[in-house]
C-alpha cells in the first residue's frame, strides 16, 4: 500500500524530502542522499562531500569539514547532516493549463546542489519538498504563458525560465538549482487526434506545394529549352543566309572577273591578224547552235526571210560588229580632241602672256 514517509531521527532531519513511495508495514523507507545522525562522541570522522551542522547548547556553533573533527560531549551535538553532492529530484506529474486552454499532464527532473549548509538547515524546514513545490508552481505559471504549439517548440526556454524562477526563491535556502528537464508532456486524446490531423494536413499541404513547384519548374525548363532552340535556329538561319549571300556575291564577282577577262582576251584576239575571220567563225557557230534550238523551247518560232543563207547572216552580224567598232573609235577620238585643243589653248595663252 502507499503512504507518505518523512524520515527523522531524534530532533535532526535525516532526509529532506517528502515523497510517495510504495513501502510495506514494518519496513523503513530508503534514504536518498543524507546520512544518519552520528552519536555524540569526542572524535568524529566526517565523510567527503558532507557537511555536519553542530550546535552547542542548542545554538549553532560550526560546520564540520570532511575528515577528523573533535567535539565536546553533552555540550556539542550534530544537529543536521547535509549532502554537498548534486541531488536529482523527480518532480511528480501535475496538470497545467496552457494559454489556449488545453490541459496538460507534465512531469520533470530537477537537479540541485546545496551551497550553504547553514541556510539549508535553518532557512527552510524541508528543502527538497520546498524546491519541488516551487518547481511545480513555477511550471504551472510558465505553461500558462504559452500556447500548446509553443510548449513543444520552446522546451529549452521553458526549462531555463523555471530554473531562473527557482534560483530567485531558493537563494535564501542555500540551494542552487542547476537545471530542470521536462520528461513527458501528455495531452488529452482528442487534442492528440486533432494534432495528428493537423500534422497530416500540413504534410499534404507541403506535398501539394512541392508538386506544384515541380510542375512550375518543369514548365519553366521546357519554355527555356524552346526559347534557346528558337534562338539557336534563328542564329543558324542568319549565319546560313550570310554565308549564302557571301557565296553569291563571290560567285557574281568571279563571273564578272571571268567575263572581263574573256572580253579582254577577245579584244586582244580581234586585234591580231585574221581576227575578223575568227570572229566571223564564232558568230556563225553561235548562229547555227541557236537556230538548232529554236524548236525545242517553244511552239512559236520566228524565222527571218533568208534563213538558209548563212553567209548573209554572218555578213550582217559582222557589219553590225563593224559599225559598233567604228562608233567606239569615233567616240574615243571625240574624247581625245577636246583635250588636245584644251592643251593647245593653254599653250597659246601662256605664249601670249609671255
Amino acid at each position: 500500500m502507499l503512504r507518505t514517509v518523512v524520515c527523522r531521527a531524534g530532533s535532526g532531519l535525516l532526509k529532506h524530502s517528502r515523497q510517495t513511495v510504495p513501502v510495506l508495514w514494518g519496513t523503513r523507507a530508503p534514504q536518498r542522499w543524507a546520512s544518519s545522525l552520528p552519536m555524540n562522541t569526542v572524535v568524529l570522522f566526517v565523510p567527503q562531500q558532507e557537511a555536519w551542522v553542530v550546535e552547542r547548547m542548542g545554538r549553532f556553533h560550526r560546520i564540520l569539514e570532511p575528515g577528523l573533527n573533535f567535539l565536546i560531549p553533552i555540550l556539542d551535538r550534530v544537529r543536521y547532516v547535509q549532502s554537498l553532492k548534486e541531488i536529482v529530484i523527480d518532480v511528480p506529474e501535475q496538470s497545467a493549463v496552457s494559454l489556449d486552454n488545453v490541459t496538460l499532464q507534465i512531469d520533470g527532473v530537477l537537479y540541485l546542489r546545496i551551497l550553504d549548509p547553514f541556510k539549508a538547515s535553518y532557512g527552510v524546514e524541508d528543502p527538497e519538498y520546498a524546491v519541488t513545490q516551487l518547481a511545480q508552481t513555477t511550471m504551472r505559471s510558465e505553461l500558462g504563458k504559452l500556447t500548446l504549439d509553443k510548449v513543444f517548440r520552446e522546451r529549452e526556454c521553458l526549462n531555463s525560465n523555471i530554473v531562473h524562477s527557482i534560483n530567485q526563491a531558493s537563494d535564501e535556502w542555500g540551494i542552487r538549482c542547476l537545471r530542470y528537464e521536462i520528461k513527458d508532456i501528455h495531452v488529452p486524446p482528442r487534442v492528440k487526434e486533432s494534432m495528428q490531423m493537423q500534422v497530416e494536413a500540413e504534410r499534404k499541404k507541403r506535398a501539394t506545394v512541392l508538386e506544384s513547384e515541380g510542375h512550375r519548374e518543369a514548365a519553366i525548363n521546357v519554355a527555356e529549352g524552346r526559347k534557346q532552340s528558337q534562338i539557336l535556329a534563328s542564329e543558324g538561319q542568319k549565319a546560313e543566309q550570310i554565308n549564302k549571300a557571301a557565296g553569291e556575291a563571290n560567285a557574281v564577282l568571279a563571273k564578272a572577273e571571268a567575263k572581263a577577262k574573256a572580253i579582254r582576251l577577245l579584244s586582244e584576239a580581234l586585234t591580231l591578224q585574221n581576227g575578223n575571220a575568227a570572229a566571223s567563225l564564232s558568230v556563225a557557230e553561235q548562229y547555227v547552235s541557236a537556230f538548232s534550238n529554236l524548236a525545242k523551247e517553244s511552239n512559236t518560232i520566228l524565222l527571218p526571210s533568208n534563213t538558209g543563207d548563212i553567209s548573209s547572216m554572218v555578213t550582217q552580224a559582222m557589219a553590225i560588229y563593224g559599225n559598233l567598232s567604228k562608233t567606239q573609235v569615233q567616240s574615243t577620238a571625240d574624247y581625245a580632241i577636246p583635250e588636245t585643243l584644251e592643251g593647245n589653248t593653254v599653250s597659246e595663252t601662256e605664249t601670249a602672256q609671255k
